[in-house]
């Protein structure tokens, strides 16, 4: 488990709602649709409205410090069988990388699937532990400059390595600019509410036991903190 799996959830039937484009840069084609992803009828660029306005006043900020720049969606709102098809397709990516593909042992599977759940939640059915995305309160992000140039963040979004971690390039001078885009980042969209994932500079979320679990940490005195959001059904 999770250590913000803990995090009561109070559901709220508020609505998922279409992440605005050219308001937002949208990567399209989606890279998981791209790879047979699941996902039906259903649009992983949507998010509950609620989330909707704090990109909307991220994005504001972002625009206050860098004019011309926009937040641009990686990915959003998340079935769990697209959660499961992603989490099955980076664990054979990790054990493709280590040359062990079909022939790996249980062991080694399992010390593979430990790996990837660094980066990604178990694609969870129980309605009180749900993948992030599958609440539609998370988004992974990173920034685009005014001729809608991917801003550099350092590592691809995904990427199974430490590089990933939010601060991986503090104090490194060869990746002070990496680790001025990150910071940027995360100024923009925790000014606007957002948590961000601990181990994921992209991934920023809003009402959903992640964040919950997050704002009770930054606090001294813990109140308990109750996520908004439950599983989109």
């Amino acid at each position: 488990m999770k250590p913000y799996q803990f995090v009561p959830i109070v559901p709220s039937s508020e609505p998922i709602v279409p992440i605005p484009s050219p308001e937002f840069d949208l990567i399209t084609p989606h890279p998981y649709k791209k790879l047979g992803a699941p996902y039906g009828e259903k649009s992983p660029f949507y998010v509950r409205s609620g989330v909707l306005e704090k990109l909307r006043a991220a994005q504001s900020k972002l625009r206050s410090i860098k004019p011309g720049w926009r937040i641009q969606i990686f990915d959003a709102y998340r079935p769990v069988a697209v959660q499961q098809f992603m989490v099955d397709h980076t664990l054979q990516e990790v054990l493709t990388a280590k040359e062990l593909g079909n022939g790996a042992t249980e062991v080694e599977r399992s010390q593979a699937l430990q790996e990837v759940y660094q980066f990604w939640a178990v694609p969870n059915l129980d309605p009180l532990m749900p993948p992030p995305h599958s609440t539609g309160a998370a988004v992974d992000v990173t920034l685009v400059d005014e001729l809608g140039t991917a801003v550099d963040m350092g590592s691809e979004i995904d990427e199974i390595s430490p590089r990933s971690f939010p601060d991986h390039f503090v104090g490194i001078l060869e990746g002070e600019g990496f680790d001025q885009n990150r910071q940027l980042l995360n100024f923009v969209m925790t000014r606007a509410g957002f948590a961000r994932h601990y181990h994921e500079w992209w991934h920023f979320s809003w009402g959903d036991q992640l964040w919950a679990w997050t704002v009770m940490r930054s606090m001294a005195y813990k109140p308990e903190v109750t996520a908004k959001y439950g599983r989109v059904e």
